[in-house]
């Protein structure tokens, strides 16, 4: 396309995700990456080319910076204040292998998963705009190799991540590719981000971030290629991105290498597709600061039947506080969960040893339809470190774990100064949900369907204090365990349910400190036991029957 007719395309006009442009005269300035002597051949580096064009526009006062369809071979360029690059169909900036391209750019460590090499940078700056449908693809491959370490033993398919085949050649790499940190009004849309060598797309410290429409594709090289980190940045819109990555696809963290800590607050994820081999949508690490006002809704994490199991999603929904910071407002909904590991997984330990006003409450996960777990659901904290104002509600949880009355006798380790993962813990004693160390949690109107054979309880609740378990439709364990399985548990309220034809017993309750446990609107067979006691726990100092 000529640059004239560019100008004048009424369908630039319409899908420009950028103040409304209809011609020329209208753009304080704009320029076309060709008329600095960039060369769409893929070999020839355009770093300088490129960045003149962006310096130029900036310093005219802001306008837009037109890549048109090519191959274009760059290092890192810098985005600058009111300028915006174009990307038009056909378009590729094309990441150099070589990490001698990149400037470095200071603010961050010097080598890792977030360093200060990146193919778009910003800092500082104020409506920054990068838009169009083409593509960044920042050839990660480069930097990674196939380390060929043995396969896993098919029974621990289930714990495995496929990205553990690659390890980076030698930890010197652009990460993230787009980095952009303290910025003011914020616009990504339409582009595809593709080839990561490290993490894909962080938003830092940033206030007023639209992203939007954006297409991420990474291949299962690397263990540390997420798709979207939001970081210390506060009014975030993040909508209808298309993400398959090899980390994380998004992830809100709580760290700033460019200043003092800020909040990941005031965040809104919606209308999204998501697929990885480890989490979908992530709360932390790092997690150092707080986290308020979190909305994660409306969207889809998948992988196909034909992936191996260790090629699936590690953790559907997986909120967690390890760092000393906190979590106070989350709401997750209308979720559909295809072939994951661990639907839900809520974490709240310390792996610094100062957990001193670290806390994660006011959680509201509502309408998860999962398919294909292996992984239990959970909401762990550890001694004095206790989740509280937990609810998942509304929701439909299918398990195909085939879990065996061994599993059923283990006690998962605490592991309070561990990085936080699902897959960590072993096999968990129920199939549904386990709950330990928790404080105010609900679990209302939930069915927990076990497609294959299974003898562990639906639901264990261990050291939880005031908790309610209102219409849960559950599968029969096998073997005679009990459907729910309540031990030092206090101030528990059990109704609204029916034991399953198969269930020998509707709920046991264990320990001598288990207290006030009321059972109401409870229906059973005449041939199951409603409420069975052990060690130490009796019906005179636990259970109110209705």
């Amino acid at each position: 396309m000529l640059r004239r007719e560019f100008f004048s395309a009424s369908t630039f006009a319409l899908g420009l995700a950028a103040p409304s442009v209809a011609s020329a005269g209208s753009i304080p300035a704009a320029k076309s990456i060709l008329d600095y002597g960039a060369r769409p051949d893929g070999r020839t580096l355009n770093t300088q080319a490129i960045q003149r064009a962006i310096d130029d526009v900036f310093q005219a006062g802001g306008g837009l910076v037109y890549a048109p369809p090519g191959t274009f071979l760059i290092g890192g360029l810098e985005l600058k204040s009111r300028v915006t690059l174009y990307l038009e169909a056909g378009c590729v900036l094309l990441g150099s292998t070589s990490i001698g391209d990149y400037a470095y750019r200071p603010g961050a460590s010097m080598w890792g998963d977030a360093n200060g090499h990146h193919v778009i940078f910003a800092h500082d700056a104020d409506d920054v705009t990068l838009c169009g449908p083409g593509t960044i693809n920042g050839q990660g491959s480069a930097y990674w190799r196939n380390i060929h370490r043995l396969p896993p033993a098919e029974e621990d398919l289930w714990q495995d991540c496929v990205a553990f085949d690659y390890k980076p050649i030698d930890n010197h790499r652009p990460s993230p590719m787009l980095e952009f940190a303290m910025c003011r009004n914020l616009k990504i849309s339409g582009v595809t981000l593709t080839g990561s060598a490290g993490w894909t797309l962080r938003p830092i410290a940033c206030e007023t971030v639209v992203i939007d429409g954006i297409r991420i594709r990474n291949p299962d090289y690397g263990s540390n290629t997420d798709g979207i980190d939001i970081t210390c940045c506060r009014n975030v819109m993040v909508s209808n991105c298309d993400i398959s990555t090899g980390d994380d696809a998004i992830c809100l963290k709580s760290e700033n290498p460019y200043g003092g800590m800020l909040p990941t607050k005031n965040i809104t994820i919606t209308n999204c597709i998501l697929t990885t081999s480890c989490n979908g949508f992530k709360m932390g690490t790092a997690t150092h600061g707080s986290f308020e006002n979190i909305v994660f809704s409306n969207s889809v994490i998948y992988n196909d039947e034909s992936s191996p199991l260790n090629a699936r999603v590690m953790g559907g929904i997986a909120v967690e506080m390890v760092d000393g910071g906190s979590v106070d407002g989350v709401v997750v909904s209308n979720i559909r969960m295809q072939n994951v590991r661990a639907p839900i997984f809520v974490r709240l330990a310390h792996r610094t040893g100062n957990a001193e006003g670290s806390f994660l409450r006011n959680v509201l996960i509502d309408g998860i339809d999962a398919t294909g777990a292996v992984i239990t659901s959970s909401i762990m904290g550890i001694s004095g470190l206790r989740p509280r104002d937990i609810t998942v509600s509304n929701s439909r949880i299918r398990t195909s774990a085939n879990g065996t009355a061994a599993w059923a006798k283990l006690n998962p380790p605490e592991l309070p100064a561990t990085y936080p993962e699902s897959r960590l813990f072993g096999h968990f004693p129920s199939y549904g949900f386990y709950i330990r160390h928790a404080d105010r949690v609900r679990l209302r109107d939930i069915e927990l369907i076990a497609d294959k054979p299974d003898e562990r309880p639906a639901m264990i609740c261990e050291d939880v204090e005031d908790v309610i378990l209102s219409g849960l439709d559950a599968s029969a364990p096998v073997g005679g365990a009990p459907l729910i399985d309540l031990k030092s548990t206090r101030r528990a309220f059990l109704t609204g349910m029916r034991a399953p034809a198969n269930a020998a017993v509707f709920a046991q309750i264990g320990g001598a400190d288990s207290s006030a446990i009321a059972l109401t609107g409870i229906s059973t067979g005449p041939q199951q036991e409603a409420v069975r006691y052990v060690d130490g726990a009796t019906a005179d100092s636990t259970t109110k029957m209705e």
